[in-house]
């Protein structure tokens, strides 16, 4: 199939779906674009969160050209809460995975309540970023997570996750060790979801309270 799709001389796109079984992320850079890493994804917070989860053992292989698949966009289908949705789009944007939305686009109810979500554009450039690196798990505490990798312009994307079933509002910190910056520099932040700049330089860190299952993702710029 990819001998074939490529003597037609038009650039196309070869998706891989063998469920993830035989490790396609090793081999599938030779013979397609993408490869499923997962079994299929269903609309629920513990599909999703453990679709991320497989999807991120295969991180170091993701490359432009060659993208690790954990399965269609579920945001829009009504299972999930809205800061669900949020925390599902964001991983599979930082993650460099397919893009495909997985609901009704013709339903224009449906269409509308996710469109801020899937409408994004700033964290669809983050996926399309084309340094083309997948981000990773930098820290886990507990329930608290900091997931992070580098964009183009020497630039970082961070999301900082609290993926507790239940509870109270909990505070997330990433240190700039997690990112990748040299921890004393001093950091333009990004909010891409309340589409802010904050109004001065970071140093060493950078935290948010947040409810459970909802995360916050930034890119950060050090400037100094």
């Amino acid at each position: 199939m990819t001998r074939a799709l490529m003597k037609t001389g038009r650039p196309i796109y070869i998706s891989l779906c063998e469920w993830g079984d035989l490790h396609p992320a090793e081999w599938g850079f030779n013979v397609g674009n993408s490869w499923r890493t997962t079994n299929d994804i269903s609309d629920t917070w513990e599909s999703m969160i453990s679709k991320a989860d497989e999807n991120e053992v295969y991180a170091h292989l993701a490359r432009p050209g060659g993208w690790n698949d954990p399965d269609m966009l579920e945001v829009g289908n009504g299972g999930m809460t809205e800061n669900e949705y949020v925390v599902h789009f964001s991983l599979w944007a930082i993650s460099k995975s397919p893009l495909l939305l997985g609901f009704d686009v013709a339903n224009a109810t449906a269409t509308r309540a996710v469109a801020h979500i899937v409408g994004n554009e700033e964290v669809i450039r983050i996926n399309q970023d084309p340094l083309g690196v997948q981000a990773k798990k930098t820290r886990m505490m507990g329930s608290r997570e900091i997931w992070a990798g580098p964009i183009s312009g020497y630039r970082f994307v961070v999301m900082l996750l609290n993926r507790a079933d239940a509870g109270d509002d909990d505070t997330v910190t990433a240190y700039w060790d997690d990112v990748g910056i040299p921890a004393k520099s001093l950091v333009e932040v990004r909010d891409v979801w309340e589409h802010k700049t904050l109004g001065r330089a970071v140093a060493g860190n950078i935290s948010a309270t947040m409810p459970p299952r909802s995360c916050k993702l930034y890119i950060l710029k050090p400037v100094g």
